[in-house]
């Protein structure tokens, strides 16, 4: 499943993805790095990836920090959402993140995929699920509107 409308991790050994804005998901200078992002696929109708759970991602109480679930729901939308638009040259820029927590995670693998459940020309909304890599189960689930740029002048 590649092709110039799909990045995908192991294509000529590339460990990095293409962020249309510079920087991003994947990328050494990328927020991704600082919450330990990983994406194994890129397109402007799915993204996959993972987060490995360390003890930076705890929250007092030793399970995941909402905010981790909430920056991984803005990652994955806003990398798919920019890919999709890339060739009209546009940018997006999120403008309503909503995040709910169903199961608590305290280490092992968070499984990421992101889809979109609309794409319009001013518009898109995006779903997001994070499941333990271990069982497959819905740990967040997110939705992600983000507002369509026209290119700078």
């Amino acid at each position: 499943m590649s092709g110039p409308d799909v990045w995908s991790a192991d294509e000529g050994g590339a460990t990095h993805a293409y962020g249309p804005d510079g920087p991003g998901l994947g990328m050494p200078s990328g927020f991704s790095t600082s919450i330990g992002m990983h994406m194994e696929e890129v397109s402007g109708s799915r993204v996959r990836g993972w987060v490995d759970v360390g003890p930076s991602h705890l929250q007092p109480g030793s399970i995941v920090h909402g905010g981790v679930y909430a920056a991984i729901v803005e990652e994955a939308g806003s990398y798919g959402a920019s890919f999709a638009v890339r060739d009209r040259g546009q940018r997006v820029v999120g403008v309503s993140n909503t995040t709910n927590f169903i199961r608590s995670v305290s280490d092992g693998r968070i499984m990421v995929e992101a889809l979109p459940v609309q794409q319009g020309r001013t518009q898109q909304f995006w779903e997001v699920r994070m499941t333990r890599d271990s069982d497959g189960v819905l740990v967040a689930l997110g939705h992600l509107r983000l507002q369509n740029l026209e290119p700078r002048s």
